[in-house]
Parts: structure tokens; C-alpha cells; sequence
């Protein structure tokens, strides 16, 4: 899979005319049956809990346009947890036929394999007859064999959300280097607070940090090299990464008893000033926004990139961004007209200009399409938002989450190590040499 290349100088780009006035209209072009008898699709979705109401409540704006422009359509919401939804119920519904007409699916590697099976609908001719083919960013993670298997719902970056205003109090200021960050962490827990927020409980949540620090241990490149045999697990320079980790841990830079605690408190402790900074993905900017639990902190979070590492490898300042988490859609759409014309008209009113901008303003999370720079800087009002696009804008690289990149049995496995590690069941050579077992196992198969 090709790099994720998502820049903000490509963020904003001109385009001419938004998504909405571009391409035919399901309801002009799809008269190929005139049955109007109801017809019910389900929509699977992972936007549950107030956290997600937002997104959630932006997203049921393109779906009752879909209900009301393809006649006698009846859509069933149908909300499930993303681990589940992604490690059990679609694998599940994959291999029974009984897919969902629109789902909540990851690009790379999921889509991909199902779409190797002729489980998910090729789009690429809607995207041509839409004419939107070309106003998204980066299809890398959804396209298979030159056919585009899926859309993302948004694009993502991750870094370092810190309290401006704690900061100030203290006189501390933003490091640019690693040894500058180990001094930070020391002063704000001799203060009394926690340097990072910590979540274990669910291993995605830890490991968005410890996927950075191999990042910068093994360069940007290196995920990409496991499924080929190119880099191992057990490279002195992964298992360092683990290392680290486990270091911080040990020094108490994270509250004790993470493996307790759930994502929402790990944010939580970020949002009542337990800890002072909080390794999290740009969506996270939702909760400092009108209606976020972090509402409170308008105006006073900033956001930093990961400093560089002495000794590390490639781009030091290249940055987690993908969008790689979005819809597909089931291949037995393509035998029923008004099913796929109700496809049709989901992506024809989710992606518009208009929708992703309400999306970066209103919920915080980075468009996948081109926007107009000027309505970008006119509509932007967040400074956390403006910071996180300048650093942006000075990020050479970027590198996708290391789940796009390996199968999902690796993934689990990373995610069982990682919390031997937080819990200092395991050490790290040990944790990276099960990982690159399973790894071995899964390269094997694929060959």
C-alpha cells in the first residue's frame, strides 16, 4: 500500500464547484426499475454514544436525502461497536452473504480482502458518474486493482493535544526534541499531574502512541515492511519502541491502573486536568468543541507534533494521518436498481464540500476531499484547528496507522502485547517476538 499522502497543502486546493452540483442525480438517472413498493437497506454504523451524536447526527442529514430521493426507501440505522463491528459481526456477515448495504469498514486491509472475494460493490462507475472521482485526496487504502471498493468518512492525523493554559501557569514551553519532552514529563508529574493521559483498556488506545515512537525508533516506512519481510518485529529498532513504553510506564508518566480505564477516560483526565497532555488522533478537537465534554477547554488546548528521537531513522517530523476508516458497500447492491441508486445517492449528498466542512468545523475532523482555501481560512474559527493545520503544513510525511498496513490477526496480537507491557507481564523482546510469529504466520498464507 502507497503511503498515505495527505498534506495540507493539498487540504487545500481550489476546487471550482462543490460535490453537490457535480454529476447526475440518482432520481435522473437511475429510472431503470419505476417500483416505488417499499424497500428497506441497513446502514451499519459505529457512531454510538454521545461522543459520536455529532457525527451521527451530520451523517443522518445525507441519509434522509437518500430516503427522500430514492421512492418507497426505508434505511435502518444500525449502530454497533467498531472493534465488534470490525474483529467479529462483519467478518461474520462477510462470510454468511448477509452483508449490509452501506457499512462502517476500514479500507486497508479489510475492504480490500473482501473485495478480493467479490464481497463489497466496485464504485469506481458511480464515482465517474458522479464526477467525484477526482475531488478526493487519497483512495489509496480503498482501491484494489485500479477499482475503488469504498469511501473514507473523513481523514485523521494524531499527535499531542496539551493544556495551553497549564502550560503558561508553569512557564513550560512546547518541546522540540525528545530529551526536551523527558524534562517536560519529569516537571508537570513533580507538579503533582499526570504528563499523559492513559487508556488501556482497549489496545488501539496506547499503541496510537507506541506506533509513533516506532515511527521515529524505525522511520515512517518501516509497517509497511512487515507483511513483505522487509523489517521484522524483533529489529532492534520496534523492540526499542516497546521499550520505551514500557519505560514511560515505569516512571509513572501515565496514571496508574490504565488497563481499567476506557478511552472516554482517558480524555476524561485530559478534560478535569488530571493529565497535562494527550496523545490523540485530531478527532479528539470534537471535544473542545460547542456540545464536546471538554467544552470547558475552548481555547485553551494546543496541539504539537511528536519531537524528533535521537538516533531515529527517516523523517523525524512525520505524522499518523490516513483515511483509511470510512463506508463500503455490499456487492449484492449491484443486483437491485433502487438499492443502488440509494447507494448513489448516499455518496452523492455525504460528500460535498459542504458536508466535509461542517465536519472540520463542527466536529473537528479533517476533510477527505479538496476544499477551497479561502472558505477554509474564512470558516475556521478554532485556533486549536488553525494550529493543528499549520503543523500540517510543515509535516514532509506521513505514514498510516499500522492496522491499514497488517492483518487483523497481527493487529490483535500487537494489541495483546501491548498490555503485557503496560501491565510489565512481558518484556519487550519477548512482546515483539510473538508479534513477528504471528506476522510470520499471516506472511505465510499470503503467499
Amino acid at each position: 500500500m502507497k503511503k498515505n499522502a495527505l498534506v495540507v497543502s493539498s487540504l487545500i486546493l481550489l476546487t471550482s464547484a462543490a460535490l453537490a452540483g457535480c454529476g447526475s442525480s440518482p432520481e435522473n438517472n437511475s429510472n431503470n426499475s419505476t417500483d416505488d413498493k417499499p424497500i428497506e437497506i441497513t446502514f451499519r454504523h459505529a457512531l454510538i454514544g454521545e461522543r459520536r451524536q455529532g457525527t451521527l447526527d451530520l451523517t443522518m442529514e445525507a441519509v434522509k436525502k437518500m430516503e427522500a430521493e430514492v421512492p418507497g426507501l426505508t434505511v435502518k440505522m444500525d449502530g454497533v461497536d467498531g472493534e465488534v463491528n470490525r474483529k467479529d459481526k462483519i467478518r461474520g456477515e462477510m462470510a454468511s452473504g448477509n452483508v449490509p448495504e452501506i457499512f462502517d469498514a476500514f479500507g486497508s486491509p479489510d475492504v480490500k480482502t473482501f473485495a478480493k472475494e467479490g464481497k463489497v460493490l466496485d464504485i469506481t462507475p458511480i464515482l465517474d458518474e458522479l464526477g467525484i472521482k477526482d475531488k478526493f485526496l487519497n483512495l489509496d487504502a480503498w482501491t484494489l486493482d485500479g477499482k475503488v471498493y469504498g469511501l473514507p468518512m473523513s481523514a485523521s492525523a494524531e499527535g499531542v493535544f496539551y493544556n495551553k493554559e497549564y502550560f503558561a501557569s508553569k512557564g513550560f514551553e512546547v518541546p522540540t526534541t525528545y530529551d526536551e519532552l523527558l524534562t517536560l514529563m519529569d516537571k508537570i508529574k513533580a507538579d503533582g499531574k499526570i504528563p499523559f493521559s492513559a487508556g488501556s483498556k482497549s489496545a488501539w488506545v496506547p499503541l496510537m502512541l507506541t506506533n509513533q515512537i516506532w515511527s521515529r525508533t524505525a522511520g515512517p516506512e518501516v509497517t509497511a515492511k512487515f507483511s513483505t519481510g522487509e523489517a521484522k518485529w524483533t529489529d532492534p529498532a520496534i523492540t526499542e519502541a516497546f521499550k520505551v513504553h514500557q519505560d514511560w510506564v515505569n516512571k509513572g508518566y501515565f496514571k496508574k491502573g490504565e488497563l481499567g480505564f476506557e478511552y472516554v477516560d482517558y480524555n476524561t483526565q485530559f478534560i478535569n486536568g488530571e493529565s497535562a497532555m494527550m496523545f490523540d488522533g485530531s478527532w479528539a478537537a470534537s471535544l473542545f468543541q460547542e456540545g464536546g465534554a471538554g467544552i470547558s477547554l475552548a481555547g485553551k488546548v494546543g496541539f504539537f507534533n511528536f519531537p524528533p528521537m535521537p538516533g531515529g531513522v527517516g523523517d523525524q517530523t512525520s505524522i499518523m494521518q490516513d483515511m483509511n476508516n470510512g463506508y463500503a458497500f455490499s456487492a449484492d447492491v449491484a443486483n437491485n436498481p433502487r438499492k443502488l441508486d440509494a447507494v448513489k445517492s448516499f455518496i452523492k449528498n455525504f460528500y460535498t464540500e459542504e458536508m466535509q466542512m461542517r465536519f472540520l468545523v463542527e466536529r473537528g475532523s479533517l476533510p477527505c476531499i479538496k476544499l477551497d482555501e479561502a472558505k477554509v481560512q474564512e470558516q475556521v474559527k478554532d485556533p486549536m484547528m488553525k494550529e493543528l493545520m499549520t503543523m500540517l503544513l510543515h509535516t514532509k510525511s506521513s505514514y498510516a496507522a499500522f492496522d491499514a498496513l497488517v492483518p487483523a490477526d497481527v493487529t490483535t496480537e500487537i494489541g495483546t502485547q501491548i498490555q503485557k507491557i503496560v501491565s510489565n507481564t512481558t518484556t519487550p523482546e519477548k512482546a515483539t517476538a510473538a508479534i513477528q510469529k504471528v506476522q510470520d504466520e499471516a506472511n505465510a498464507e499470503a503467499e
